[in-house]
């Protein structure tokens, strides 16, 4: 839960809040960790497996996130994963626990949905980087690079 209790909440983008999630950004050095929302919208538009939200924290606009979930797929591939493709939380609100809470609801959208048995991601490597971050929350290594970028999951348990 972040330090002020307010609820993190996953939220569609709708036109009325487009340009706002387009307006958040990364702190500085961060860049080179996650591309520009603007972008990952505009990709979203040709990827049916693109699933998206921006991420409140009560009622305040403070990040987003956009998975690859290949059960939206059409056809539905036999056996679908599913992948946190941008997460990002604007420079001013990090360091709150917003980050966490806003995972660990990714996290149970994953587990939700019923038909994955991993949540994955992939990140830069370094110390100044989100891999700490993502172990804090119990995602693991897979032993995979992906373009340079680490492979990790977080299992999301035998009852799915």
């Amino acid at each position: 839960m972040p330090i002020d209790s307010r609820p993190a909440i996953l939220r569609e983008i709708t036109g009325d809040t487009v340009n706002a999630v387009i307006a958040l950004s990364v702190g500085e050095g961060q860049g080179r960790f996650v591309a520009p929302n603007s972008v990952s919208l505009a990709q979203a538009l040709f990827a049916p497996e693109a699933w998206y939200r921006a991420i409140h924290w009560g009622e305040e606009l403070v990040g987003f996130v956009m998975l690859e979930d290949q059960s939206l797929r059409s056809p539905r591939p036999e056996r679908p994963e599913i992948g946190v493709w941008r997460f990002m939380i604007d420079a001013r609100f990090q360091g709150r626990g917003i980050g966490r809470a806003a995972m660990e609801l990714i996290i149970a959208h994953a587990r939700s949905r019923g038909v994955f048995d991993r949540l994955l991601l992939s990140c830069v490597p370094g110390s100044d980087g989100p891999e700490g971050f993502y172990q804090a929350l119990g995602f693991q290594h897979t032993g995979d690079m992906e373009d340079g970028e680490v492979v990790m999951e977080y299992v999301l348990g035998e009852g799915r």
